[in-house]
């Protein structure tokens, strides 16, 4: 995979690349000369200063690329000063630098694009402009936005769904014309003239129109690589389902290799951690599950049994108040054991259960059928008095509050709830 190193024209001078104090006359139409539209593998570039403002700076001429989209800014320095943002304010782009740069308008200073970032992202923009023109060749499928962070990309296309074999064949498409190394050309077209674009511009006047041959012809002002060989490996994440479109998650050239590198190493990892070998890890993981979901269902089936063992001795033990009701409190380690331990006293005679757990502050609260006692009901309006939410159904409701100090307040309403 090719990660050419950009040309040397335009070096400032001086090997250092710091500020030069040479006064330069400045173009009075303040738009500020896109170098990258012609050369996006200008990484290093000498410019006039035409306007200060703060932390921002203004050239004549600049290689940086500014966000734009969809396609994140470059960062750099200029002299030594770090940029740190590069916007595009229409006819000018302002370079945002770490510090205020403490120079006269007119004056030239060293600019130099920190080319890995660019190159990455000339890879990825790349590979959307392939990607998104195999996806419309295969399958009609076009693209409606496209996305390029620091670690992935993604495009949106207007597929309901994107199963595994569709997503299959048009990554095996795209690798292919990688291979191909067919050529990546860039020209400027008047817009009304420009035949054989991918989506209309709706545009008037020159645009900049980036070909990949034989694939795809469309209006883009972002960096794109020579050939679809410096793409590198193209390879799809993931699809999720965005409303009514298909969001596919790709990585290309070095990123699609540490990508490759980082799940190897999980995959090994798991492989070791299961005591067997790459190729036998599938049949493990789903033997495993199959395991986990037999013990958890056995646990399951445990604790209800231990919570109707618990209730019932707990009911026998406790006498019937007045009203005839058995009125019970119990702690328990974990919410499921005490919903375990609320459902077996439900079924129980004459029957109110209040259980808590303190963090998050949590209850339980259930009460039999004979009991008059509408368990969601009752606990819904207590509740909405001491700060908290919840519910559920009329035997077994749940809540918690925003304030553990009103636990023992709560606990006391609950358990002198009568019918």
């Amino acid at each position: 995979m090719l990660n050419p190193s950009p040309p040397g024209r335009h070096e400032p001078g001086g090997a250092s690349g710091a500020l030069e104090a040479r006064e330069n006359p400045v173009s009075p139409s303040g738009i500020t000369e896109r170098l990258y539209y012609a050369d996006a593998y200008l990484s290093a570039f000498s410019s006039t200063i035409a306007a200060v403002e703060g932390a921002r700076v203004y050239l004549a001429t600049t290689a940086f690329y500014p966000t734009s989209g969809g396609q994140p800014h470059d960062t750099g320095t200029l002299g030594v000063t770090p940029v740190v943002d590069v916007v595009d304010e229409g006819e000018r782009i302002a370079h945002v630098l770490a510090t205020p740069l403490e120079l006269a308008v007119g004056t030239e200073v060293a600019g130099r694009v920190d080319w890995s970032r660019r190159f990455d992202f000339m890879q990825q923009h790349t590979g959307q402009h392939l990607l998104s023109a195999v996806f419309d060749d295969l399958f009609g499928a076009k693209t409606v936005s496209v996305h390029f962070g620091d670690t992935t990309a993604t495009l949106d296309i207007d597929l309901d769904a994107l199963d595994p074999v569709r997503m299959q064949q048009a990554e095996h498409r795209a690798n292919e014309i990688v291979l191909e190394n067919r050529a990546v050309r860039v020209t400027f077209e008047d817009a009304l003239a420009a035949a054989g674009l991918r989506k209309p511009t709706g545009r008037t006047g020159d645009i900049r129109v980036v070909e990949i041959d034989g694939i795809d012809r469309s209006a883009c002002g972002g960096t794109h690589v020579r050939t679809t060989g410096e793409i590198g490996p193209l390879m799809i994440r993931r699809v999720e389902k965005i409303r009514k479109h298909s969001r596919v998650e790709f990585l290309c050239g070095w990123r699609a290799l540490a990508g490759a590198r980082r799940d190897f190493e999980v995959i090994t990892n798991t492989a070791s951690s299961l005591s067997c070998g790459i190729d036998d890890l599938a049949g493990n993981v789903l033997a495993q599950a199959e395991r986990l979901r037999t013990a958890e269902s056995e646990q399951r089936r445990l604790l209800e049994q231990l919570a109707e063992s618990r209730a019932a001795a707990l009911h026998a033990r406790v006498v019937p108040d007045a009203s005839g009701l058995r009125r019970l409190e119990e702690t328990a380690s974990s919410i499921e054991e005490l919903r375990f331990l609320a459902q077996a006293f439900s079924r129980l005679p004459g029957v109110v259960f209040v259980g808590r757990l303190g963090n998050p502050p949590t209850v339980v609260f259930a009460t039999s059928d004979d009991s008059g006692i509408n368990a969601d009901a009752q606990l819904k309006a207590l509740l909405a008095i001491h700060g908290g939410r919840g519910g559920g159904a009329p035997r077994v409701a749940q809540g918690t509050l925003s304030e553990p100090g009103a636990m023992e307040a709560l606990v006391r309403d609950l358990l002198s709830t009568s019918s």
